[in-house]
């Protein structure tokens, strides 16, 4: 500790958000538009399809080993084992296939969850790249003992 170190402020602990309520919402405004539109639904009801659908995807989400600190479900590593292979299947087809909606009718919302699914996919990126170099730097420094070995005979 310097002695300058008083005069510095003081460092906030990192607080965790919960992300949970409002991605919720954004899951339920999102199936309400993709009802809408391909089910001819109106107002806040959904088709039966899309409600118990709904009701699995809201379940899961309670049980999510990750807690508050939970990822973007359409971007998850474990939505497939999460919902099964069918529902995810479905799910994603829902959260892909109303997109492009999403933006005229909640413009605000879907860039929002499109800037957090891109620093979701940037994340993924980074721990690729790292286990990535890891085994790239294993590889040269054994290359590097089997050259050594090789010329002290």
């Amino acid at each position: 500790m310097s002695i300058f170190s008083r005069f510095l402020p003081k460092r906030k602990p990192v607080e965790i958000k919960n992300n949970m309520p409002k991605e919720k919402e954004n899951i339920k405004k999102t199936f309400g538009v993709y009802c809408h539109s391909h089910h001819d639904t109106k107002g806040d009801k959904l088709c039966p399809k899309c409600t118990a659908l709904l009701a699995t995807v809201m379940t899961k989400m309670n049980r999510c080993p990750y807690g508050i600190t939970k990822p973007i479900c359409d971007r998850c590593d474990r939505t497939a084992i999460c919902f099964g292979a069918k529902q995810a299947q479905e799910f994603l087809g829902i959260m892909s296939g109303s997109q492009k909606r999403m933006f005229l009718s909640h413009p605000m919302m879907a860039i929002k969850h499109k800037l957090a699914s891109m620093g979701v996919d940037y994340a993924k990126y980074q721990q690729a790249k790292k286990i990535d170099d890891k085994v790239k730097a294993k590889e040269a420094a054994a290359k590097k003992r089997a050259k050594e070995r090789k010329d002290s005979k």
